[in-house]
């Protein structure tokens, strides 16, 4: 799409706007209550189905503008980098509690993260973009990148990595912990604090640079996925954009069914899958070779289905687990009642 600049720039100032809303939810001036305040599951569920009902509204907005396969790239888009943002939540979930984050503190730190998680998005677009425009052959690289991240989805799921790993330990963490005293305790919101005269950092910024290194490279895996359906750097940024608002009120909503998503890592490796042969055909196809082209339309049933059915199969095995949970307790419980009868 030819997009004016006034529309970008429409656009951006209404993201911010939203993130300024968004901070306003749960730290409203006007609460009679003073502090951080715990975010509710029904006030998470309201506010999710409200930020996925204005995507939907932006996409059919694009549609009626950009024409049918602009809508369409960017549905596909929106629903692809809203899986891979509920991937970032899983990681999310591990870093508080590996830091012990109190629960009416987790709604800034996830805020913060949204907001780095933009700003390396908007970064990684600006910079995939002029890299496809002056090297097609790119889309060989980003199509192996692909296939080998959801080779590496399931290998990390199927091995148990990608729940030992400790997000907490990175590089960057370990470096302010070697320069500046760290405090035991929480102290508010506060990033730093001073004790004795003496500067110390808190663990509050310590999990706000752990959440910025996995922003860092949870971008650099989503941005050439959506680049696979679309090279249009609007639609990147919006699709983009509009998985990331709204997170924080998912991450509360879903944070009782982390565990229950057992296939999610499936479903995810199978998007990265399809959507690395779809960017290998297409270089294909723009090198002379005669190669079949994934249209936008399949693509976009294609990852819905995938996301469908992984959500249902996960739901379904969630069931029949428990039953068999409460069916063993309740068979354990026989067996000892009958022993002391």
């Amino acid at each position: 799409m030819n997009v004016p600049l006034w529309v970008w720039a429409a656009t951006i100032g209404a993201m911010v706007a939203i993130l300024v809303i968004d901070l306003a939810i749960v730290d409203h001036p006007w609460s009679k209550k003073s502090g951080p305040k715990e975010f509710g599951v029904r006030q998470a569920a309201w506010w999710a189905v409200f930020y996925i009902g204005i995507a939907i509204v932006f996409g059919f907005g694009v549609m009626y503008f950009g024409g049918t396969t602009a809508g369409a790239e960017y549905f596909a888009g929106f629903v692809t980098e809203k899986s891979l943002s509920v991937d970032n939540l899983f990681v999310f979930y591990l870093l508080m509690g590996a830091f012990a984050v109190p629960r009416q503190y987790q709604h800034e730190v996830l805020l913060v993260g949204i907001v780095i998680a933009l700003v390396m998005r908007g970064f990684f677009i600006v910079l995939g973009a002029q890299v496809i425009n002056a090297w097609s052959e790119v889309f060989y690289l980003f199509g192996a990148f692909l296939i080998y991240t959801g080779y590496k989805i399931v290998r990390d799921h199927v091995k148990g990595e990608d729940e030992n790993q400790d997000f907490s330990e990175n590089p960057a963490v370990r470096l302010v912990k070697r320069f500046w005293p760290v405090t035991d305790d929480y102290h508010g919101a506060h990033m730093t604090v001073r004790i004795d005269g003496k500067r110390h950092v808190t663990p509050m910024l310590l999990v706000i640079i752990a959440i910025g290194v996995v922003d860092l490279v949870f971008a650099v895996d989503s941005i050439p996925a959506i680049f696979g359906l679309t090279q249009d750097a609007y639609i990147v940024f919006t699709a983009n954009a509009f998985a990331l608002l709204g997170l924080r009120q998912l991450y509360f909503l879903l944070a009782g069914l982390m565990d229950k998503l057992a296939y999610i890592s499936w479903g995810l490796s199978a998007i990265m899958l399809f959507i690395g042969v779809k960017m290998i055909l297409h270089a294909l196809h723009e090198n002379g070779v005669h190669a079949p082209e994934i249209g936008i339309g399949a693509s976009l049933t294609v990852i819905v289905g995938v996301m469908a059915v992984t959500i249902v199969a996960s739901l379904v095995k969630a069931r029949i687990d428990d039953r068999r949970r409460r069916a063993a307790v309740s068979g354990a419980q026989e067996d000892s009642s009958a022993e002391r009868s």
